[in-house]
């Protein structure tokens, strides 16, 4: 196989490659980092080797012969292939993939708008998320780290605090334009509530636990837009189809953005929020820590730039 080749050197025909393509040994030489006289004695051997002459010497310089310009058109190819399939795996060696799971709301409003930084600051690691409404009561085997919401107790492993559940009424600004008074909280009903049913995660706030933080005695009306993902109840308050429970962190961007509003001010926080989970197999240790390490960080850069701030709210 290869019967052609023989016993010819790759340094031989990258400085063949070299010359012929600018047409100059000197030019070749300057390219690979060497001097005229060694890519002239390399290309000298090339043509004993192979009984054959591959240039001509005129007055101006090089010329490739018929033979050399055949020559040429498959080492160049050749050549480029080698390069490509090096580089291929090359980066394929370097390029890692970190599987990470949480919920739709957690992956939307607070992890997406901030990975860019990320992938900046690790150009050799994708991020591939894996997301669910569901709390994640068991992670795939090949999961990396999972954001987890709960209380910070979870058989899937080792888990750090990230932030606290934080939550309150938000509406479209748009909703509340024609309001002649101030909304109060007993006067919160008097708009229509947007609801997330949650058959599979009942430690998030709902409409009877805000109310009952409160203080409001009546019931929550039923409302007649029910979802089972929070990003489309977050899209039907932002439409200025009723009030939402905002979480503090997941809302944050697009209260900044005046696409949303708190029309009152009042907050209630529980015992449960957002947690990192490292699973108890250990897989890619130190690419895991770097990105949670990278969580930790942004959290805190978040709280910092809200420090001092006043809870935002509409005036009406």
């Amino acid at each position: 196989m290869y019967e052609a080749l023989g016993d010819l050197s790759l340094d031989l025909l990258r400085a063949f490659e070299a010359a012929a393509r600018h047409r100059s040994f000197t030019a070749a030489a300057m390219e690979m980092g060497t001097t005229q006289p060694a890519i002239s004695q390399q290309i000298k051997r090339l043509e004993e080797q192979l009984g054959l002459r591959l240039f001509d010497r005129i007055y101006r310089g090089i010329e490739l012969t018929d033979a050399g310009a055949l020559l040429f058109e498959h080492v160049q190819g050749g050549l480029q292939a080698i390069n490509h399939g090096l580089s291929a795996i090359t980066q394929q060696d370097q390029h890692e993939v970190l599987q990470v799971a949480t919920d739709f709301a957690f992956a939307a409003y607070w992890l997406m708008p901030r990975l860019h930084r990320f992938h900046q600051a690790n150009p050799q690691v994708d991020v591939s998320l894996v997301t669910s409404e569901r709390n994640h009561a068991t992670l795939r085997s090949d999961i990396d780290v999972a954001v987890l919401f709960g209380d910070g107790r979870f058989k899937q492993g080792d888990s750090l605090w990230l932030f606290n559940e934080e939550a309150f009424p938000v509406c479209s600004p748009q909703l509340l334009k024609d309001r002649t008074t101030a909304l109060t909280v007993q006067t919160l009903q008097d708009y229509p509530l947007l609801h997330l049913r949650q058959e599979h995660n009942s430690q998030w706030f709902d409409w009877n636990g805000i109310f009952r933080e409160l203080g409001i005695t009546s019931a929550p009306t039923p409302g007649q837009l029910r979802f089972d993902n929070y990003t489309l109840l977050i899209q039907a308050a932002i439409a200025g189809q009723g009030v939402a429970i905002g979480w503090r962190h997941l809302v944050d961007n697009l209260l900044e953005q005046k696409w949303l509003c708190r029309p009152i001010s009042d907050t209630v926080i529980s015992r449960f929020g957002y947690y990192v989970v490292q699973p108890q197999r250990k897989r890619r240790g130190q690419l895991v820590e770097r990105f949670v390490d990278w969580l930790v960080a942004e959290q805190a850069s978040n709280v910092q730039s809200l420090t001092g701030l006043a809870l935002p709210s509409i005036a009406v």
